[in-house]
């Protein structure tokens, strides 16, 4: 069938067909990152949706809004090649009145870790990932493990309002030499990427020590190798499911994150990884 871009709520009723439906939430400038999660939803569903659209609740004042890469030809193209079913590429008015009151709160965890760093983001992913869900209607969803927090607070959102939704969460894909895909990673220079590697760098070096303290120094000391063209906004090895930090002798899954500037673009990354206390 041919690919159908959906506008609205009514274009997304007639679209709808019998079977399993996958969503997978993006902000367009789909990447290589982007097909695992729809080749992930295609081998799981009988209907993949695709939902392109740059969310300005979850941007701050300072933030990349305006600049956030828009190439929705191309971002269709690639839905084309990977069989996508539905493009759902809304206007901002469609999905949020003028006199708009409610949204979701992420609680103590959107506050920490990234959300120390961002105030209000992830009050404005959940509350756009809700409105998608009940316009979709999806029995599932994929979203990428380098947003990392993102997914554990979907997951917890999903619990929390009791949501007949399953979360599938991909594996990050990677550049060659280490570098998490990104739609920001366009704006790097030639210099800024040759810094930006350091991120993936600290983290696998990091991941290789055995307790808290010696992930944290190894990964930090990868870190300050980079200089003045890496601005560190934090360094963090959290619990997956809460994203508070842990301490000496905690046992289990752990995940190690980072997010710094590099030039003028911001960029995150982060493994997953196991503690076990001798």
């Amino acid at each position: 069938m041919d690919l159908i871009v959906a506008r609205g709520r009514d274009d997304l009723v007639k679209a709808r067909r019998a079977g399993t439906v996958a969503l997978v939430p993006t902000m367009g400038a789909l990447h290589e990152g982007h097909r695992s999660l729809i080749r992930q939803a295609r081998v799981r569903a009988d209907q993949v949706v695709v939902s392109i659209f740059v969310n300005p609740l979850q941007f701050g004042p300072n933030e990349d809004f305006s600049r956030y890469p828009r190439t929705f030809d191309a971002d269709l193209e690639v839905c084309r090649e990977e069989g996508v079913d539905v493009v759902f590429h809304p206007a901002a008015d469609d999905l949020y009145a003028a006199d708009r009151q409610v949204s979701v709160s992420a609680g103590e965890m959107g506050r920490v870790v990234e959300g120390a760093f961002r105030p209000g983001h992830f009050d404005g992913v959940l509350t756009i990932v809700l409105k998608l869900f009940n316009l979709v209607q999806p029995d599932l969803a994929v979203f990428g493990q380098k947003d990392a927090q993102q997914l554990a607070l979907i997951r917890r959102m999903v619990a929390d309002l009791d949501l007949p939704i399953e979360i599938l969460g991909a594996p990050t894909v990677r550049e060659p030499d280490g570098l998490a895909l990104s739609s920001r990673n366009r704006y790097l220079s030639d210099g800024d990427r040759q810094v930006a590697v350091t991120l993936s760098r600290a983290l696998r070096a990091g991941a290789a020590r055995f307790t808290p303290a010696e992930i944290r120094q190894t990964a930090r000391a990868v870190l300050d190798e980079a200089g003045p063209g890496l601005d560190l906004d934090y360094l963090a090895l959290v619990d997956p499911a809460t994203f508070a930090e842990v301490s000496e002798g905690y046992e289990g899954l752990a995940v190690l994150a980072v997010a710094a500037k590099v030039g003028s673009t911001r960029l995150i990354d982060n493994v997953t990884l196991t503690l076990n206390p001798a």
